[in-house]
């Protein structure tokens, strides 16, 4: 009996790890204070724990393949999934602050490369706050995508400071996007989705994709399907909000 079996966590069908063993809190406070590692820079997260394939060893780390997709708040890892067989060839990581949450992303992402030799070795996850240490992790204009999906709406007024999409953070998002890369941004939140687009709409950096570009572009289709909880909300006959836009370069 191999050890996944014994491992009651582990399903015995697929061999992939069962979710109600890594349950936890819908969300958690981005504005208190965690205990894990944190990279003083982007040089230097060490790509041989994440892409081993890629990475034999935290010595050959090749300076021109990086990071370009990030999931910020990544929860179950369904889109990182998702995304990995449709690109192959880039390198994505899952963000999440929930410690058990990212405990189950990281034995999914292990198990599905054990079942599925050669492929999702472009994936990966972090227990990180994102809200704090984006810099930590990106370098200036690596990132070709960022995803906000179904973030907390956090209601009371008082508390807009802690979601993620602001109009603070978003200079820092700014910042690790290239010129041309994407953020993509939904929620079943109306007032959510109305406050995440005005702030996008309003900064000087961002501009919204056509409808043309949106019908064109492969991964919106994945923002409602995705997700656990982009297919909760389909169950239940929701809506979605979406606010999907481009990283432009400031006027002069």
């Amino acid at each position: 009996m191999s050890e996944k079996e014994a491992n009651p966590t582990f399903s015995k069908s697929t061999g992939l790890p069962r979710k109600r063993f890594y349950r936890a809190r819908a969300h958690s406070n981005p504005l208190s204070d965690s205990h894990f590692p944190v990279p003083i820079s982007p040089g230097q997260v060490d790509y041989s724990l994440h892409y081993p394939q890629h990475f034999p060893s935290s010595d050959q780390v090749d300076s021109g393949k990086k990071i370009q997709f990030a999931d910020i708040g990544c929860g179950f890892g369904g889109l990182l999934i998702s995304l990995s067989t449709l690109f192959p060839e880039t390198l994505m990581i899952g963000m999440e602050l929930r410690d058990k949450v990212t405990e189950y992303v990281k034995e999914r992402i292990l198990a599905l490369r054990v079942t599925n030799p050669g492929q999702y070795q472009n994936i990966s996850v972090v227990r990180t706050n994102s809200m704090k240490y984006i810099p930590n992790y990106f370098e200036k204009g690596q990132l070709s995508k960022m995803f906000f999906l179904f973030p907390d709406p956090h209601f009371k007024e008082k508390n807009h400071r802690r979601r993620v999409i602001s109009p603070f953070l978003l200079d820092e998002y700014a910042y690790v996007l290239e010129v041309g890369g994407i953020i993509y941004t939904i929620t079943d939140v109306e007032e959510l989705g109305d406050w995440m687009k005005a702030c996008l709409e309003n900064h000087p950096m961002f501009e919204a994709l056509t409808d043309e570009e949106l019908k064109a572009d492969p991964v919106t289709k994945l923002l409602s399907s995705a997700t656990e909880e982009g297919q909760k909300v389909d169950r239940n006959g929701g809506q979605t909000f979406r606010a999907v836009y481009r990283r432009i370069a400031p006027a002069l």
